[in-house]
């Protein structure tokens, strides 16, 4: 199993995402766009993870215009991460919008579970409701019409399918190193201006590390039996 990883910003990496991915013998790719060229050919991969953005989907800047129209070609099964989601969300016919409130920490999300759901769907909605998630994101998702919602709270859509893809508006590759670099990274002052505290946002983070990776192990691997199915 090959996996490429679509990153944004220099700071991110796949983090306990990736890390569940080569547990189960994946070999794991990233690319850095736009800062080091085109998208890639994803032809010879089997899955692909579009992680999240420090930029907004509607800003409709050329570089975002142009991953959303190559995620509409892609033939992969999409994990999409934040605003990789909300790519996906727009390339699959749906929207982005400005959310209520920034939603920055560790939040639980309402697993949403329709009665005609197949059991891949309902596995995943469990998997993610078993919470809580890292969150650090001010938009959310408008759902494609043909959408399956999976989780939701008060700010907005927190996962859904469409097809074999998956999206997650929370962070489930995050760990304390990864939230270190955002916070060195100007991700400080979005932390203060929510009400928080970082270096407390952090101390909290590394003690949910290890509950956080079986989580995200327990999520690919819904992901992947979705996929399957």
């Amino acid at each position: 199993m090959r996996v490429l990883v679509v990153r944004h910003d220099e700071e991110d990496s796949p983090g306990l995402v990736g890390d569940a991915f080569a547990a189960l013998g994946a070999a794991v790719d990233t690319c850095l766009y736009p800062s080091e060229g085109p998208l890639p050919d994803p032809g010879g991969y089997d899955h692909l993870v579009v992680l999240g953005s420090s930029a907004s989907v509607y800003e409709n800047r050329d570089w975002i215009v142009a991953e959303v129209d190559w995620l509409r070609g892609v033939r992969l099964p999409v994990l999409g991460i934040c605003f990789g989601a909300q790519l996906l969300s727009a390339a699959l016919g749906g929207g982005v919008e400005r959310a209520p409130a920034y939603e920055i920490g560790w939040v639980t999300v309402d697993p949403v579970v329709a009665a005609d759901a197949p059991g891949s769907e309902t596995a995943l909605a469990v998997a993610i409701g078993s919470g809580p998630w890292f969150q650090f994101h001010r938009d959310r998702c408008v759902l494609p019409g043909d959408a399956h919602l999976l989780a939701r709270n008060e700010i907005g859509v927190q996962a859904f399918t469409v097809g074999p893809h998956l999206g997650v508006q929370f962070h489930p590759e995050v760990d304390a190193a990864q939230l270190t670099r955002w916070i060195h990274n100007g991700g400080r002052h979005a932390i203060v201006r929510a009400g928080l505290d970082p270096d407390a946002l952090l101390e909290e983070t590394a003690r949910a590390e290890a509950d956080a990776r079986i989580r995200a192990d327990d999520l690919v691997g819904a992901h992947l039996r979705h996929v399957s199915a």
